[in-house]
């Protein structure tokens, strides 16, 4: 197909301020954060994650009594997984952002392991420790995604975090209620799986 011929002492734009890989990235964003609902996170996750999704929609469920909720938060934890997920396999991260990526993976795995801890181990449970460590993820993440994301990202990041690291809820959670036992246990149990694997 042939280009349209410009009139004429009009000058061929500048192509130097064209970039295509961003481009690409920004539409792939913006396609994969349309695609981020609960009725695909199957396909964009592995069985163990997807597991851990479905059990803390359970538990924020039964927590807000909000299905409406329940729903946004878990489309937010997958949205920003995806977008996270697209600018590390694109190189989009400096050298001190990788640093901040390392500490995000440590500091995250730190509260995966103090959360399976306080399960396992009868009478250890302290809410203010794991709010902690999940609260300071949420800074590292924010600082991590910074020069990247939009204030919309910014948002779900505190939406995410501030739910889970909501100290009541993490109380309902790890309680004696029947209705948060068996998604506590199977939310536990897909986490020492990732462990075991090294994903976390």
């Amino acid at each position: 197909m042939e280009a349209a011929a410009l009139p004429q002492n009009e000058a061929a734009p500048r192509q130097e301020s064209f970039n295509s890989r961003s481009l690409a990235m920004q539409a792939q964003k913006k396609i994969l954060s349309k695609m981020a609902t609960m009725a695909v996170a199957n396909m964009l996750t592995d069985d163990t994650s997807s597991e851990i999704l479905d059990e803390l929609y359970k538990a924020t469920r039964e927590f807000t009594k909000s299905k409406k909720e329940a729903h946004k938060i878990i489309k937010d934890v997958i949205k920003i997984a995806l977008k996270i997920g697209i600018l590390y396999r694109n190189h989009q991260f400096s050298p001190d952002e990788l640093d901040t990526v390392e500490r995000f993976k440590k500091k995250m795995n730190q509260a995966a392991m103090t959360a399976v801890s306080f399960y396992e181990v009868e009478y250890t449970f302290d809410r203010n420790i794991l709010a902690e460590l999940l609260l300071e993820c949420r800074d590292l993440l924010h600082t991590l995604v910074e020069g990247h994301l939009t204030a919309r990202s910014h948002a779900r990041i505190d939406h995410v975090f501030n739910h889970f690291a909501n100290e009541n809820f993490l109380a309902e959670l790890y309680g004696d209620g029947e209705e948060y036992r068996l998604s506590l246990r199977k939310i536990c149990n897909g986490i020492n799986k990732l462990l075991d694997e090294g994903t976390l």
